[in-house]
């Protein structure tokens, strides 16, 4: 028996030196946080700021896409200790955004072939016992939300490429029971550019924000601006509201839920893919896509809080009030008043997905206390930078909703070598019984990640 106690007693502690090692990280900052895909493992750290910015053109800019190829024998996905990920699903075409209706069905947005599908599965169950169309013959569909915020919504709102639908839905619903009611007919006047459009509705029911992307990497074909002064434009907009084929874009607008009253929230986030509030503080946080051209640091893709009448800085300035060479002299006006971003990002990683970690009570399969508040940000993988970077799913911790800078990976292995990966994150939402939930375009999966319960 004492020799049995000893060995018990062995293993806790190497449990425990296991334990204390990953919490003991340390963080990668200056050079070494830009790195690329061999350096990622579940634990390691990262630290990007401001300063940290290389010149532009420091190196050339890179066209290197993926291969991408079913997944490899033996090929497995890493996350922490504690935890497991199992494939949830597969066979989905181009799952994009996901979004959990408070009953706990899964709602898919299939955006390339321009449908809605639900998925419904039991707390803790390996696999959907319901996968369904929901709704069909959107127009890229990607974002969704339900309205009003809470157990008991009237309507799912979805934005299209260039609009806002919603369904009627009660919870339950399996499909519409009644046809879409446009509620916002246009978006922007110019098509084309990113198409990613998401939507996010304040606790009091009040606001209806909805992220528009650029239709360009740098502002290309916007033109000079000919209707006013820059001072009047940005009087009447918003700092830094873009015009031409980029009016309404690169921005945060807000409307009421109805689908009137439209103004510009926040300007210059080049392309806030996925948009969601913190809970908290019910502000509304951004993914954003960064430029491309500068070289392959530069400029780092973020996550931040946005706030209203704030500009971002694209596309005259980045990170703060590093210029854009490409604009340089244009806007000069505007360097003291872009707002830094709240969590750098390796550039070129393509953040899409964001959702924070906020489990319903009782949540059987809830992650431990210390990850309660945190971010999870999946980023899509580059295609524009030399050495590869993102296809992995990375933790933002916060305090009381406030970030420290710093990101953690969390689910790594989709990268195969240099050439080749197998999946490319995309959405991410925390099921009803408080697993994550993260769907990948690249073979058209959703993968689930749970505490194991050691």
């Amino acid at each position: 028996m004492a020799a049995a106690r000893t060995i018990i007693l062995m293993l806790f502690a190497v449990a425990i030196a296991v334990a204390d090692a990953a919490a003991e990280t340390p963080l990668l900052t200056g050079a070494a946080a830009y790195g690329d895909w061999r350096g990622d493992a579940p634990g390691v750290g990262r630290l990007i700021r401001p300063e940290d910015a290389p010149p532009p053109y420091a190196n050339g800019s890179a066209s290197n896409p993926p291969d991408v190829v079913a997944r490899p024998n033996g090929a497995t996905l890493k996350v922490p200790p504690g935890f497991a990920v199992t494939e949830f699903t597969h066979g989905l075409t181009n799952p994009r955004q996901i979004r959990v209706a408070p009953n706990g069905d899964i709602f898919v947005a299939e955006t390339e072939v321009d449908r809605i599908r639900v998925l419904r599965a039991a707390d803790g169950a390996a696999t959907p016992a319901v996968d369904q169309v929901f709704a069909k013959g959107l127009d890229q569909p990607f974002g969704m939300a339900f309205y009003p915020p809470g157990p008991a919504p009237a309507y799912l709102y979805v934005a299209n490429g260039n609009s806002i639908v919603r369904f009627p839905y009660r919870a339950g619903d399996l499909a519409p029971p009644g046809k879409p009611e446009v509620m916002v007919k246009s978006l922007t006047r110019s098509s084309g550019g990113h198409s990613t459009r998401d939507i996010a509705f304040s606790a009091d029911e009040q606001r209806m924000y909805v992220s528009v992307g650029s239709g360009s990497n740098d502002a290309e074909g916007m033109g000079a601006l000919t209707e006013a002064t820059p001072a009047a434009w940005d009087a009447a907009r918003g700092p830094g509201a873009a015009w031409g084929s980029e009016e309404n874009r690169a921005a945060v607008l807000m409307f009421s839920p109805n689908g009137i009253v439209p103004q510009l929230y926040a300007t210059g986030l080049r392309n806030c893919v996925t948009l969601v509030l913190e809970p908290r503080s019910d502000t509304p946080w951004c993914a954003t896509n960064e430029r491309d051209g500068l070289g392959d640091n530069l400029p780092a893709d973020y996550v931040t809080s946005v706030h209203e009448q704030r500009f971002y800085g694209w596309p005259w300035y980045y990170i703060g009030a590093h210029e854009d060479p490409r604009h340089k002299g244009e806007r000069p006006d505007l360097a003291a008043r872009v707002t830094v971003p709240d969590v750098l990002l390796q550039p070129h990683s393509a953040p899409l997905g964001l959702v924070f970690y906020d489990p319903p009570p009782g949540a059987k399969a809830a992650f431990p206390a210390e990850f309660r508040g945190n971010a999870f940000v999946a980023l899509h993988g580059s295609w524009n930078r030399s050495k590869r970077t993102g296809y992995k799913l990375v933790r933002l911790p916060l305090k009381n909703g406030v970030p420290d800078g710093s990101t953690r990976d969390f689910l790594t292995g989709f990268v195969v070598d240099d050439d080749r990966v197998w999946g490319r994150p995309v959405g991410v939402a925390v099921a009803h019984d408080g697993a994550l939930l993260m769907t990948e375009d690249g073979n058209g999966t959703i993968w689930r990640i749970a505490p194991t319960g050691r």
